[in-house]
């Protein structure tokens, strides 16, 4: 296994559909390995091929939620239905979200507050996965990945312009931007 790195806003794989998976041989279940070591060495709680430079439909994921209970696995071409967006402003402390793809960088942004993820697994065996709250944003955020959509894309207008300034700041927003776990000292 080996931790791959990061591609920072701005490279094209990001901005991008994905495609389907359709070889789900050994190359696949290799990716799905580093997926795995890349994201438990950002750290991160999911993490989707594109953010590897992987052009292909799904994501990992890994997170304990308040019970206790560890969410765990891979989304192959996974499809994600989401229950109608609450109304009003996005809470800055409840939901503020980063992205690995974004390092170091966390702003506000309203999500819906359940899904339903129907995937398949490395084996090809279909699944479905009812979830709510934060399993939910995980679920949406990395899915947004697979269409080429960045939470930063999804920002209310008054803090998209802010996100904006400090992601200008940074120098993102260009081609060729990448970052290592482990080795570079940023944090999504």
């Amino acid at each position: 296994m080996a931790v791959l790195p990061i591609q920072i806003m701005g490279n094209p794989v990001l901005h991008a559909r994905a495609s389907d998976v359709t070889d789900f041989g050994e190359d696949l279940t290799t990716l799905v390995a580093n997926m795995f070591e890349t994201m438990e060495a950002a750290p991160g709680v999911g993490l989707a091929a594109p953010q590897v430079n992987v052009p292909l439909r799904l994501f990992v994921f890994n997170w304990t939620d308040d019970d206790d209970t560890l969410w765990r696995g891979v989304a192959i071409n996974p499809t994600v239905w989401v229950s109608p967006m609450p109304i009003g402003p996005a809470d800055d402390e409840a939901e503020s979200e980063g992205c690995l793809s974004v390092p170091g960088e966390r702003f506000a942004l309203r999500r819906s507050e359940s899904v339903m993820l129907s995937a398949v697994d490395l084996d090809q065996k279909s699944f479905e996965i009812r979830a709510e709250g934060w399993l939910a944003r995980i679920f949406q955020h990395e899915y947004d990945h697979l269409d080429g959509v960045l939470y930063v894309d999804r920002l209310e207008h008054a803090v998209g312009k802010s996100a904006a300034k400090t992601l200008k700041k940074n120098g993102w927003g260009e081609p060729g931007l990448s970052w290592m776990p482990g080795v570079d000292d940023l944090e999504g």
